[in-house]
C-alpha cells in the first residue's frame, strides 16, 4: 500500500462512502446514531450538490451517518467509514441502521513506499475528478492485476509494475501468454492500486445507491472495480500532481481494452497486446498533426527565387562586411557561374562539392550549383583532410568548388575556384553537358546533400529535394510574418543544415542576409555589435551560441524573432533575454528538427511563464509535417508515454546517399498517410494537446554545440588506431543544462608502446574539431557492470594531456600577476589544473570555452582576448607576451 496509509493519523482519510437516495421510502430519521440536517433547497440545486460533496469527502475515523433532507421531499443518507476496518458488507449494514463490529483484519497500512510521479503522468494542478467506465464483465482480481501490469509495462517498459491492494502489493512477471501470467507478491514503490469489490449491493428497496471505494486516492492512481445500483463499473481516482485528467482518462480506456484481451484472448503473448483500439489509434495519429494546413506549390529553389528577383531586383539580398549584393546581382553572378559549371561537364542531377568560407561568394556558388541543375554538397574548410576526402569519394563528386589549397586530391574529382568558373574552361575538362544553358530543376530533384554523423565511423549523406525547402519556407512565412522588411543573420556553417533555414528562409521571403564571419560568430561582443549595426530582425541560434550572447549587454539588439534549433534548449537561460526583450516586442520560438526532415519539424513559441517552468515542449508540428511516437515494434503510443519520435509529411528527405539498407530501416512507410515517415531515434512523448516533449536520444547520438554527433563514430575512429584495444566515449557537462560546456572524453586501453597523446593526434586528422575528444585517458581495463556493459559511473576523472613545453615565447616572471590571473581563469574554465606552458586546445579547449575566458577577463578588468589571438598564442605564457606587446608597458 501507499506510504500515505502507513501513517495512522492519515489513515482515516481513505474511506468507503455510501450514498442512498430516499424518495418515497420510509423516512430513515428514526435510525440510531444519525445526524440529520434539513437543507432548504431542492435535491438538484447546486447548493445541495455542494453539501453532499462536502459530506462525501469528509474523512472519518469511526463510522458516520448523515441524513440530508431537501425541500422537495427527497433525502440522502450518507455513510462513511475507514477503509480496511469496515468492509463493503459492513458498510451496507450501517446504511440499514444495524449495529456491526469492524472487520477482524487490521487497517491496510502497506509496506511499499510511494512512487514518484511518472514521466508519462504529465501531472498538473487541476481538479482530480474520478473517471468512471461501465463494464460488461467484472472478471476477477487476478485478471485485473494482469491487465494493470501489462498496461503499466507498455507505458513504462523499464520499470517493474508494483500494484497495491487492500491485502498487499503484487506484480505480474511476463509470461509466454496472458493466460499464464500470475500475480506474485512484490515490494517497491507503488504507483498504482487496485480495489476489487464487484459483489452486488443488498437490495435497498426504492431509490438509488452510489458506492465510493475511497474518498481520497490511497495510491497516486487508484483503480476500483465495483458494483452499485448503476451497475458494474470501473472507477479511477488519481492525484492531480501525478497525473493529468486527460492521461488518467486515457489510461482507463487502455486498461479496459487490455482487460478484454486478458479475458477473451488468453493465448496472446503480453508483447502482442494492443494498447489502443482502432478508434484510439486514429485519434492518436491525428493528435500529431498540426493545427494549420500547409499551402504550398512545389517549385525549385531557383524558380522560387526568380520571383523575388523579378519583383525586387534592386533590393539588397546579401551583406558581407562592406559588400552588398542586390537580388539582380546575386542572380546574374550565379547564372554566370552556373554556365561555367555546365561548360565543365556538370549535368542535371550531378553532385558538386562546395568548400568555401562563409561569405557572399558562398551564397552565389550554392545558387549557381542549383541553377546548373546540380545538387550542392557543402563541406566545411575547417574539417580534417580525411573527412573532406571521404565526403568527396562517398558523394561521387566530379567537381569541388574551393579556395582551399590543402583540399585533398581525390580520383576523378576536379577542383576549381569561384573565379575560374567565370572563365571559359581550357583543356583537360570533361565534355560539356548536354545543354550548357541553365536547365529548370525539378521540384522533386535533390537540392543538397548534407553529411551527418554516422555510427559506422564515417558520416552519411542526407539527400533533400527542392520541394522540401520550399515547403519549409511556406510553412513558416505567414506565421512569423517573414517578408522583405526582415534582416537575417547567417551564423552557421553551410555543412550544418541550420544554414539551409538561414540562407533560403531569408532569400525566398525577400529579406536581407547578413553574413556573420567565423571569428565574429565566436566573439559575442562583436556579434552583438553586428546585430545592432545591421538592425537584424530575424536571429537564428543554437542554445550554446545564444548563451554567449547573453553574457554581454544585448539591450540594443532589435530582433523581432529569435529562432532556436540544433540542440536541446534549457528555457530558463532565456530569462535575462525576456528581461530586456519582452514578449510583445520579440517572439522567441524553439524548433525541434532533424537533417533528415529538412531542418525544422515543430514550433513552440516561448514565454516568460514557460521559461520559468523549464518547459521541455518543442511544440506542435509545422504545417505539412506530422508526428508519431511509437514503441520498438512501431506501434503508436498514447499521449504521455515516451517512445521513438517519427516524422512524416512534407519535410521527409529522399534517404541516405548510397545506403539503401540504412534508408530502408529509417525511412519507412507511413501507415496512416501512405507516404514515408522517418524514424528519428529521438525519444519523446506527445502531450494530450498535441505538443511534443523532446527527451533526448535513444542511442548514443548527442548534440555538441548544435552539431549532431554519434559517439559510436568517434569510438570507431579510435578503434582504427593500431595502438587502441578497447575504447569508450562519453559526454560530460558542467551541469545538466550546460549545453555550451559539453565536452567529449575518451577512455582507451592501449597496446604496449601506445600513448594517449598519439591516439588523440591521429583522431584529430580524421574528426572535425567539434567531434575531437577533449581528453584521452588510458586505463588498464574499462570498468564493466555485471551484465558486461560499460560502467560509466566507475570511470575515473579524465587525465590531462600535457604537451611538450614550448620555448618559442619569451619567458614571463613566475609571479607575474597577469600570468597568475590567466592561469587561474584557464583552470577554472577548463576544469583542470593549467600550467603557463600548457596548450589551451590540447587541454580540451574550444571556441565556446574561449568565449568564457574572454568574459572572465573582462569581469576582472583585464585586457580583452580575441579568439583569433588565442589560436595564434594558445598558451598562457604566449598570451601574456602577446597582450603585453599590444598594451601600455605599465600594464
Amino acid at each position: 500500500m501507499s506510504a500515505l496509509l502507513s501513517d495512522p493519523l492519515l489513515h482515516a482519510t481513505h474511506c468507503h462512502a455510501l450514498r442512498v437516495r430516499s424518495g418515497h421510502s420510509p423516512d430513515p430519521a428514526g435510525r440510531p446514531g444519525l445526524w440529520i440536517e434539513d437543507v432548504s433547497v431542492p435535491a438538484r440545486d447546486p447548493l445541495a450538490e455542494r453539501r453532499r460533496a462536502i459530506e462525501l469527502a469528509r474523512p472519518s475515523r469511526d463510522p458516520r451517518r448523515v441524513l440530508l433532507r431537501y425541500a422537495d421531499g427527497l433525502s440522502d443518507l450518507i455513510v462513511v467509514a475507514p477503509r480496511g476496518r469496515w468492509d463493503r458488507t459492513a458498510l451496507d449494514r450501517l446504511a440499514a441502521g444495524e449495529s456491526v463490529a469492524p472487520n477482524d483484519a487490521p487497517p491496510a497500512t502497506g509496506t511499499s513506499p510511494a512512487a514518484p510521479a511518472p514521466a508519462w503522468g504529465l501531472g498538473d494542478d487541476g481538479p482530480a475528478a474520478p473517471h468512471v467506465v461501465a463494464l460488461d464483465h467484472a472478471g476477477d482480481e487476478e485478471s485485473w492485476l494482469t491487465a494493470l501490469a501489462v498496461t503499466l509495462r507498455r507505458y513504462d517498459p523499464d520499470t517493474q509494475p508494483v500494484i497495491g491492494t487492500d491485502h498487499g502489493s503484487f506484480t505480474v512477471e511476463p509470461a509466454a501468454t496472458l493466460g499464464e501470467s500470475k500475480p506474485s507478491s512484490a515490494a517497491g514503490p507503488t504507483l498504482t492500486g487496485l480495489l476489487f469489490d464487484a459483489a452486488a449491493l443488498p437490495g435497498e428497496g426504492e431509490g438509488e445507491t452510489e458506492y465510493r471505494p475511497c474518498l481520497a486516492p490511497p495510491f497516486p492512481l487508484t483503480v476500483s472495480v465495483l458494483r452499485d445500483s448503476g451497475g458494474l463499473r470501473l472507477r479511477c481516482d488519481h492525484l492531480s500532481g501525478h497525473f493529468s485528467a486527460e492521461i488518467a482518462a486515457r489510461f482507463v480506456r487502455h486498461l479496459v481494452h487490455v482487460h478484454q484481451q486478458v479475458l477473451h484472448r488468453p493465448q496472446t503473448p503480453p508483447d502482442d497486446v494492443e494498447l489502443l483500439d482502432e478508434a484510439e489509434r486514429a485519434r492518436t495519429a491525428a493528435l500529431g498533426r498540426p493545427p494549420r494546413a500547409l499551402t504550398t506549390k512545389p517549385v525549385s529553389v531557383p524558380g522560387a527565387l526568380a520571383r523575388i528577383v523579378a519583383a525586387t531586383p534592386d533590393r539588397i539580398a546579401v551583406t558581407d562586411g562592406g559588400t552588398d549584393l542586390t537580388y539582380r546581382e546575386l542572380d546574374e553572378r550565379a547564372a554566370r557561374s552556373a554556365h561555367g559549371l555546365r561548360a565543365r561537364g556538370v549535368g542535371t542531377g550531378d553532385r558538386v562539392g562546395v568548400c568555401l568560407e562563409r561569405s557572399a561568394e558562398l551564397v552565389v556558388t550554392l545558387l549557381a550549383v542549383l541553377k546548373a541543375g546540380a545538387t550542392y554538397v557543402p563541406v566545411d574548410p575547417a574539417h580534417p583532410a580525411d573527412r573532406l576526402a571521404h565526403t568527396a569519394r562517398d558523394a561521387g563528386l566530379g567537381v569541388v568548388i574551393t579556395r582551399l589549397p590543402e583540399f585533398p586530391a581525390v580520383a576523378d574529382c576536379v577542383q576549381v575556384t569561384p573565379d575560374e568558373l567565370k572563365d571559359e574552361p581550357r583543356g583537360g575538362w570533361p565534355a560539356p553537358a548536354e545543354n550548357t544553358s541553365p536547365p529548370t530543376p525539378s521540384p522533386d530533384g535533390a537540392a543538397y546533400v548534407i553529411y551527418t554523423s554516422g555510427s559506422t565511423g564515417r558520416p552519411k549523406g542526407v539527400v533533400v529535394p527542392h520541394r522540401n525547402v520550399i515547403a519549409l519556407v511556406d510553412a513558416t512565412r505567414d506565421e512569423y510574418g517573414l517578408s522583405e522588411a526582415d534582416v537575417w543573420t547567417w551564423f552557421h556553417s553551410s555543412a550544418f543544415d541550420f544554414s539551409v533555414w538561414e540562407i533560403w528562409g531569408c532569400l525566398l521571403t525577400g529579406g536581407r542576409l547578413v553574413v556573420v564571419p567565423y571569428f565574429v560568430s565566436r566573439e559575442p561582443d562583436h556579434f552583438r555589435d553586428l546585430l545592432v549595426a545591421e538592425k537584424v530582425t530575424v536571429l537564428s541560434q543554437t542554445p550554446s551560441a545564444f548563451a554567449q550572447l547573453l553574457d554581454v549587454d544585448h539591450t540594443d539588439v532589435s530582433a523581432r524573432l529569435v529562432v532556436f534549433g540544433g540542440e536541446p534548449l534549457d528555457t530558463r537561460m532565456l530569462l535575462p533575454w525576456f528581461d530586456r526583450h519582452p514578449e510583445r516586442s520579440c517572439r522567441v520560438v524553439n524548433m525541434f528538427g532533424i537533417t533528415e526532415t529538412t531542418v525544422h519539424v515543430t514550433e513552440q513559441t516561448l514565454t516568460r511563464k514557460l521559461a520559468l517552468a523549464a518547459t521541455r515542449s518543442v511544440g506542435r508540428a509545422l504545417p505539412g509535417w506530422h508526428l508519431y511516437v511509437v514503441d520498438p515494434a512501431g506501434r503508436l503510443l498514447p499521449p504521455g508515454v515516451a517512445g521513438e519520435i517519427c516524422v512524416g509529411g512534407a519535410g521527409v528527405a529522399l534517404g541516405y546517399l548510397g545506403q539503401e539498407e540504412l534508408t530502408g530501416r529509417r525511412f519507412v512507410p507511413d501507415p496512416f498517410t501512405g507516404g514515408t515517415m522517418y524514424r528519428s531515434g529521438d525519444l519523446g512523448r506527445l502531450r494530450p494537446d498535441g505538443r511534443l516533449d523532446h527527451l533526448g536520444r535513444i542511442d548514443s547520438q548527442v548534440k555538441i554545440r548544435g552539431f549532431r554527433v554519434e559517439l559510436d563514430e568517434i569510438r570507431s575512429v579510435l578503434l582504427e588506431d593500431p595502438d587502441v584495444r578497447t575504447a569508450a566515449v562519453l559526454v560530460r557537462r558542467d551541469g545538466p543544462a550546460g549545453a555550451a560546456t559539453a565536452r567529449i572524453d575518451a577512455y582507451v586501453t592501449l597496446s604496449a608502446g601506445g600513448n594517449p597523446a598519439g591516439v588523440r593526434e591521429r583522431a584529430a586528422g580524421i574528426l572535425p574539431e567539434y567531434m575531437l575528444p577533449a581528453t584521452v585517458t588510458a586505463l588498464d581495463a574499462l570498468p564493466l557492470t555485471a551484465n558486461g556493459k560499460l560502467d560509466a559511473a566507475k570511470l575515473p576523472a579524465p587525465a590531462v594531456l600535457r604537451p611538450p613545453r614550448r620555448d618559442t615565447a619569451p619567458a614571463a616572471p613566475a609571479a607575474d600577476d597577469l600570468t597568475v590571473s590567466l592561469t587561474e581563469i584557464w583552470s577554472d574554465v577548463l576544469g583542470v589544473p593549467v600550467d603557463p606552458d600548457d596548450d589551451f586546445f590540447e587541454l580540451g579547449g574550444n571556441s565556446l570555452f574561449a568565449v568564457r575566458i574572454g568574459a572572465a577577463l573582462r569581469a576582472r578588468g583585464l585586457p580583452s582576448l580575441r579568439l583569433r589571438e588565442l589560436y595564434r598564442h594558445p598558451t598562457v605564457r604566449e598570451t601574456v607576451a602577446s597582450l603585453r606587446a599590444g598594451q601600455d608597458p605599465s600594464m
